[in-house]
């Protein structure tokens, strides 16, 4: 174990804590399609989406124009299906304006009051998609000029048009959104002065459209991003109507949207928290406009606008496996990543579609991690986090995901128990590799997926090395809530 030994090497020790992982409470239950992820409108349609940063330089033009995603791709698909069950969000700002073409022969430029065109063959691709990887389909529709009569007011048409087909392609659109961020209507193709009564008044017309046509379809409302007055006044006006209460989270702009964020606040306590913090303002309205109504989390990523140069980086991970943590912990249902394979945040490369170290966390969480979360019993410190679930797939069986984000400082706990360990590291995490229990991760012959095995721990104190993600998985651990 000459890596491991390697990991464990430190100057600084914190405080032990000892865990009884036969007595943790249950103090939630998330859907089992947790852990889900975006593939923005604008990837399937082709079209301008954010620049990655290392073509050409992201700050002489945010976007650059790029052909519709290869749905079929091999590597894709199975990669894809590694992290299923999960809902596959087909959305973003460029699906406010998309015109789908419901016809054999689409137009070869947007219609007036549309900026994109979906086709038939386009979405079919998407529905074929899905069932490949075991996704379910969320969507949201077009609310664009071209999506309204003459007063104004939103048509529901292409919302029709939309659902009918994927119903007759065997399709399935598990849950929709009406727009996407209704907070920002300027940036979203939202008619000019779009208010909050309008938002409200169009709302109400989607639920009722919904309901007539589509009472399967969970309503999912409002996607608003912000934690303002315009979020506020947008809730107000659909939270009666919605079967979930959705969000967006971001937690900064990245740099070639004018962000000032640096990859040393990447793994800070206060970076980590604003995904609460953003939390707790939708839980508030939930608690008091929508009482009862699940969350989710239907668009996050590292910042906003495509991401950071370290979003494809191990630097990203601790935010992306401890807001998971945290925010399954808090009831959350749904978390879906912003994006499968597209710019700077993508789980997987957009080119090669080779996984990046997101990835690799996603897939252990989905490996290690079940629907049953526990209370740790570990109080928030700096600089360390410790969540709990029942195992996956291990009868009777309990799952750590702890997390030392402090980069000087070794961490410990006391554990009565062997456990199976997971330890996700990097030596250099600027280069996009990430270490598992000392191996670098990366796909074999033929896109074989390598077995991610633990490595036994012994009962008695765990230690944890600056800078690490770990998963303990203790087998026959005698909690009631496990079995």
């Amino acid at each position: 174990m000459p890596a491991i030994a390697t990991l464990l090497c430190t100057t600084v020790i914190a405080a032990e804590r000892t865990l009884d992982v036969a007595t943790m409470p249950r103090v939630a239950t998330i859907d089992p399609r947790f852990q889900s992820y975006n593939i923005e409108m604008v990837e399937v349609t082709g079209g301008r989406f954010w620049k990655p940063y290392g073509a050409g330089g992201a700050k002489v033009d945010r976007f650059a124009a790029r052909p519709p995603i290869d749905l079929h791709d091999g590597r894709l698909r199975k990669l894809a299906a590694a992290l299923s069950p999960a809902y596959l969000r087909v959305s973003g700002t460029w699906a406010n304006s998309t015109f789908f073409a419901d016809s054999g022969t689409p137009p070869a430029a947007p219609p007036d009051g549309f900026k994109g065109v979906l086709t038939r063959q386009q979405w079919l691709d998407v529905i074929d998609f899905a069932h490949a990887v075991g996704s379910l389909i969320v969507t949201s529709f077009a609310i664009s000029a071209g999506a309204r009569d003459a007063a104004g007011r939103w048509n529901p048409d292409q919302a029709r048009r939309l659902l009918t087909f994927t119903r007759s392609a065997g399709g399935q659109i598990a849950a929709a959104e009406f727009m996407n961020e209704p907070d920002l209507p300027a940036i979203g193709g939202a008619p000019d002065r779009y208010s909050a009564a309008a938002y409200g008044r169009d709302f109400a017309a989607f639920r009722a459209f919904m309901q007539a046509t589509a009472p399967d379809v969970k309503i999912l409302g409002p996607g608003t991003i912000g934690t303002g007055a315009e979020a506020r006044a947008r809730f107000a006006v659909s939270a009666e109507g919605v079967g979930a209460v959705s969000y967006h989270h971001y937690g900064a702009l990245s740099a070639r949207c004018g962000g000032d964020r640096t990859a040393k606040q990447a793994l800070s306590d206060e970076w980590l928290a604003r995904t609460g913090k953003t939390l707790a303002f939708y839980q508030s309205l939930r608690d008091r406009l929508a009482p009862g109504r699940p969350v989710w989390l239907t668009e996050t990523a590292e910042t906003a606008c495509g991401g950071n140069r370290w979003a494809a980086t191990f630097t990203d991970t601790f935010r992306y496996l401890d807001q998971l943590g945290r925010l399954a912990k808090a009831g959350v249902q749904v978390v879906m990543h912003n994006t499968l394979a597209a710019s700077d945040y993508g789980l997987l490369d957009e080119r090669t579609h080779l996984p990046r170290p997101n990835y690799w966390a996603a897939l252990l969480w989905r490996r290690l991690m079940g629907t049953t979360v526990l209370d740790a019993g570990v109080p928030g410190q700096p600089g360390f986090h410790v969540y709990a679930h029942c195992a996956r797939d291990i009868p009777d069986g309990i799952a750590l995901l702890v997390i030392n984000n402090d980069r000087l400082a070794e961490h410990k706990l006391t554990l009565s128990d062997t456990s199976q360990r997971y330890t996700l590291a990097s030596a250099s995490p600027a280069d996009g590799n990430v270490q598992l229990n000392g191996g670098t991760l990366a796909l074999g012959a033929s896109d074989q997926i390598p077995t991610l095995n633990g490595d036994a721990a012994a009962a008695g104190t765990v230690v944890f090395a600056p800078a690490t993600i770990t998963f303990l998985t203790v087998a026959n651990a005698g909690n009631a809530n496990c079995r």
